[in-house]
């Protein structure tokens, strides 16, 4: 008599469960040689090559990619692909990550052969420290024993979880280590929402020959016209290099009475709120919401305007 299946929730549950107890594990008992690893990768000087197949080719592909996102140049080899013709695009300057659980996959046999025949850094992931791959490799990072999460302890679950967190550690320790910034990340994101986000004031904002600046004394007449030209309905008010007032709707509104008899200080908005062109464009339409504005003049430490920010630009950049 077979035993009842397990319901859907009881079964993810259980997977999880294991799955996030092998990761636990692993965090507690980081592979000796992860440090060393680093640093090997650090001081490549050509690129981080990933090996392996099937289930572990997937992984593979999967860290080589976020390596690429992250600062560390990688690319997958196929190890079939490898032995017809592709071993050609692995040279002594790159360092080879091997993946495989078993460390037995014959597959790689071409690919760790011709590490050791060019003396090229072998970085082996794997379930066991004495496979072939493992005493081949210059490096090993061994993946703590923990069942699979498939009922029958054969489908590659746990293992490749293990694998792909590996994975994500390096990535992430080598962006720390190399200093990564997220202006470094938009560099290897520049398309969608992730981009937006991290695009910088300084990249979204119109440039000096847009700004509409007047001087302190410059009559009410003669602003009004370089607002309706520009186009942007506000002015800036310069004293010599420095910006010190901005002229929006809202002031022209409040000074109506007498309005063509005062000069642009008169009527400007002193001290004026400004922005940065490091800042993160994200942070400045947030400010322009809190004020209820809709553009920001960029200036510099100095207060000279480099450009100006308006809302619209942000939206159409994805920035919300």
């Amino acid at each position: 008599m077979t035993n009842a299946p397990l319901s859907p929730l009881i079964a993810a549950a259980r997977v999880l469960r294991i799955e996030g107890e092998a990761l636990l594990a692993l965090s507690k008992a980081l592979p000796a040689d992860f440090a060393a690893v680093v640093e090997q990768l650090i001081s490549c000087k050509g690129r981080v090559i990933l090996s392996g197949i099937g289930k572990s080719g997937h992984i593979a592909r999967k860290i080589a990619a976020t390596l690429s996102s992250t600062g560390t140049p990688a690319y997958f080899v196929h190890p079939a692909e490898a032995s017809h013709g592709d071993l050609g695009t692995i040279t002594p300057a790159d360092v080879v990550i091997a993946l495989s659980n078993s460390g037995e996959t014959t597959e790689l046999g071409d690919v760790i052969a011709h590490t050791r025949r060019f003396t090229i850094p072998l970085i082996a992931i794997s379930s066991r420290a004495s496979s072939t791959l493992a005493l081949a490799a210059d490096l090993n990072l061994t993946l703590p024993a923990a069942p699979e999460a498939c009922p029958l302890g054969l489908a590659p679950t746990t293992s490749t979880t293990m694998a792909l967190a590996l994975g994500d550690a390096l990535a992430v320790a080598l962006m720390e280590r190399r200093g990564f910034e997220p202006e470094h990340f938009r560099t290897f994101h520049p398309g969608g929402r992730l981009g937006a986000r991290l695009a910088r004031v300084g990249q979204l904002m119109r440039g000096a020959n847009d700004l509409p600046l007047v001087a302190t004394d410059t009559p009410m007449a003669e602003t009004l016209l370089v607002m309706t030209q520009k186009g942007f309905g506000t002015a800036g008010v310069m004293d010599g290099p420095r910006l010190v007032g901005v002229i929006t709707d809202g002031d022209l509104r409040r000074n109506m009475k007498g309005l063509m008899d005062k000069a642009a200080f008169d009527v400007a908005t002193r001290t004026p709120l400004t922005a940065p062109p490091e800042m993160l464009a994200a942070e400045a339409v947030a400010v322009m919401n809190q004020r209820k504005i809709t553009m920001l003049f960029v200036t510099d430490a100095q207060a000279r305007p480099l450009g100006i920010l308006h809302i619209h630009d942000c939206l159409r950049a994805g920035v919300q």
